[in-house]
């Protein structure tokens, strides 16, 4: 597989979109179905084949019911380790 060409900051973002997708027990086409976009989308998203833009990650947050705040939350935490920089 491909290595993500974005940070290993947003590749945290994003396991943890497709974490909380998966926890739900719900696909990628269930998502994209309720989302209103192509399935590949998502699956280029969380493949990190496409960043995810702000206003989707909420929508996205939204369908999966999980909280935008954490994911934010775990991404600033990323930002300010030091030893990932």
């Amino acid at each position: 597989m491909k290595t993500s060409v974005y940070s290993s900051h947003y590749d945290k973002l994003r396991l943890w979109l497709k974490a909380q997708r998966e926890e739900q027990s719900l696909t990628l086409r269930e998502v994209s179905e309720r989302w209103g976009k192509h399935h590949s989308i998502l699956g280029k998203i969380e493949q990190a084949r496409r960043k995810v833009e702000l206003v989707e990650f909420i929508e996205l947050c939204e369908i999966i019911d999980a909280d935008p705040h954490e994911g934010l939350s775990l991404l600033i935490a990323s930002m300010n380790d030091k030893s990932l920089k």
